[in-house]
Parts: structure tokens; sequence; C-alpha cells
């Protein structure tokens, strides 16, 4: 559905923080978001040398960045609108993610959004496995004119 130009177009994030690569489902309910973890990353350089692991902090980054993709899919002008990042909950890591891993993220609504703020549960999976998962809350705030 998104490439990683669509993305851009809707996220303000930029390489080395913008964390996903393409969108692949998006309902009014959920939406589906691929990152290529490649050895390229510039986080691997000191996490850790030797033994690369995808910082657990960034891959729920990633999962908040595609559920941002999900709740600005819910105003009519997206590019005039940013989300912010309120709550993580209970978070759980479940394995490494390592260079050559797809993340694959799944958020659902956990409720309505009301007054911008939007709740939502996270998974992060490599292959059938959940390698990650939480529950966010996101405020969807209008920004630019």
């Amino acid at each position: 559905l998104y490439d990683i130009n669509g993305i851009e177009k809707m996220l303000p994030h930029r390489y080395p923080m913008l964390l996903v690569d393409k969108i692949i489902e998006l309902s009014e309910n959920h939406v589906v978001g691929v990152k290529n973890v490649t050895m390229n990353e510039q986080f691997f350089q000191g996490h850790f040398p030797g033994s690369p692991v995808m910082p657990g902090v960034l891959q729920i980054e990633a999962m908040a960045q595609t559920g941002g993709i999900l709740a600005l899919n819910t105003v009519e002008d997206p590019e005039n609108y940013l989300t912010y990042f309120l709550k993580i909950d209970k978070v759980k890591f479940k394995q490494k993610v390592i260079p050559g891993d797809t993340l694959i993220f799944r958020l659902d609504l956990s409720e309505p959004i009301r007054r911008g703020i939007v709740n939502m549960s996270a998974k992060a999976f490599v292959g059938d496995k959940i390698v990650a998962e939480g529950q966010l809350m996101a405020q969807i705030v209008k920004e630019k004119q």
C-alpha cells in the first residue's frame, strides 16, 4: 500500500530514525508494516560489536511509527498532523532481532480513537514467531498550517 516514499509523505521521520520500510495492510482498525533489518543499520556498530542485536527500544519505535500510519489514516489531511508517542505498557521482548531478519509489525486499535488519543495493541514478528509485543498510546496533533 505504501512504499518508503509514501511513508515519508505521512511521517516526519527520516534516516536513521525512519524504521518502517513499507505498509502492506491498512484498514480502519489495523495496520501491518515491514522493516528489513540489515547490517547497514547505524545502531549495529555499537549494539553489539561481534554479536549484533536490534535494540528493543528501536523495535518499539518502529511499532509506534507503524501505528502512526494507522492513526494518520483517520484524518483527511495527514500531512498536516503528527503523532506523538504517549505511553507504552506491557512490553515483552521474546526473541533477538538480528541482521537479515524481516520484522512484520501488526497494530490493532484497542478501542475507538477519542479526542485524538489512539490506543493500540502491537506485535512484532520474525516469520511466525512473536519477537516483541506491547500496548502503545499516541496522540494525533495538528501541527502544520
